[in-house]
């Protein structure tokens, strides 16, 4: 595939979430990879400077997966997308439970209201409302149950807005997929 470094990589992290061939607009979600890898995930909490770095993480995956030993270092010193915040806190989820990279992905993407901008969907118009999203959850502007963000809550004794993220995934683990 010819391209930047950045265009392999996206493909890289496309493939943790989806199928790389599908191409049917109603069933793949490339503009909404881009979107989510345009925009940088910003940290207001105490701690979520860990998902940041789990995000960052992953271009040492891809660069050792591709066998790559010098990058731009402009690429490299990039700010965390929140594309690759969502993967690595994925990537965390999956390892505490029975679920998928992909599967928790997806359930994270339906929770903030993300899932139905496919392809098909997605476009120059939808793109502002994808931002205000993306705002809501990187400003924490959701409810304090959680609901709008990442991992809404039925029953929660904390305000999700103040709590880090690895605690709110903890939260909802216990709550939906107890042992």
């Amino acid at each position: 595939m010819a391209g930047t470094i950045d265009d392999e990589y996206l493909t890289w992290l496309y493939s943790k979430i989806g199928a790389i061939r599908n191409r049917n607009p109603a069933r793949s979600y490339w503009e909404l990879a881009k979107h989510l890898h345009s925009r940088e995930f910003v940290w207001l909490i105490p701690n979520d400077d860990n998902r940041m770095e789990d995000g960052l993480e992953l271009r040492d995956e891809f660069l050792a997966e591709l066998s790559v030993s010098e990058v731009d270092p402009q690429w490299y010193g990039l700010g965390c997308s929140v594309l690759e915040m969502l993967v690595a806190l994925c990537k965390r989820a999956s390892f505490e439970t029975d679920q998928t990279v992909s599967g928790w992905f997806w359930l994270i993407l339906g929770n903030c209201g993300l899932r139905p901008y496919n392809d098909a969907l997605y476009s120059a118009d939808t793109a502002p409302e994808v931002d205000e999203i993306l705002d809501r959850i990187i400003y924490r502007t959701y409810s304090p149950n959680g609901e709008g963000g990442l991992f809404p809550l039925r029953k929660t004794n904390n305000d999700q807005r103040k709590v880090e993220l690895w605690y709110q995934l903890a939260e909802y683990i216990l709550e939906d997929f107890p042992p």
